[in-house]
């Protein structure tokens, strides 16, 4: 079984954690993994430090703000391995991105560790929505965005498996196009008031 690492314990790691708990190995990692072992076993994982977590997996999930996420994937072990990116990069205020356009986060990250495999996903679920049953997010969309082919098929299968429908959008310069739609989506809960239980969908017409 797929080992996959989660790095950050906030509200989109921790839903994340529960809802692949029992559908992949789990290992979390913490900045004080002594205040998380409580958690880790309501979803039967193992909790350590950030590098000891990459060291164990073969897919490292980033559940961190974009700043945190940066800093680290420059000083982790992460060569050759898979690496989700969730992150928007968001200005301190909320008012819209810090980059976007001719660039991503996903992409900064990709730089900070060109060995890695990163993936781009997740940037646009509220974490309210991991709360909510599986069955209540059969088809809300995760996008995904990834330079490696065989990376993007893996990480569609961990978001299938945590209970959403996979849209592949190609490399991982689509990332500047997802990551919009995460501000947008932070837009309309925040901003406009319309709250959390919120997610963009996507439909196919028949022609």
């Amino acid at each position: 079984m797929t080992t996959t690492a989660i790095l950050g314990l906030g509200n989109m790691g921790k839903g994340l954690a529960k809802r692949l708990a029992g559908k992949t190995e789990l290992v979390l990692g913490a900045s004080n993994p002594a205040a998380a072992t409580e958690f880790a076993a309501s979803v039967g994982a193992t909790v350590t430090d950030y590098k000891s977590a990459v060291l164990a997996a073969d897919i490292v999930v980033l559940a961190l703000p974009y700043g945190a996420a940066l800093e680290l994937a420059g000083k982790l072990p992460l060569n050759g391995r898979i690496v989700v990116d969730i992150s928007n990069p968001v200005k301190a205020d909320f008012s819209g991105l810090a980059i976007g356009h001719t660039t991503s986060a996903a992409e900064e990250l990709q730089a900070a560790a060109p060995s890695a495999k990163v993936v781009k996903g997740y940037n646009t679920i509220f974490a309210s929505l991991f709360d909510t049953p599986a069955s209540a997010t059969a088809n809300v969309p995760v996008f995904l965005a990834g330079n490696d082919a065989a990376a993007v098929d893996a990480v569609a299968e961990l978001v299938t498996a945590s209970g959403f429908a996979v849209e592949k959008v190609g490399g991982l310069d689509g990332a500047r196009l997802v990551e919009p739609v995460g501000m947008l989506n932070i837009r309309f809960g925040y901003g406009l008031g319309q709250g959390t239980a919120i997610a963009p969908t996507w439909l196919k017409l028949a022609a």
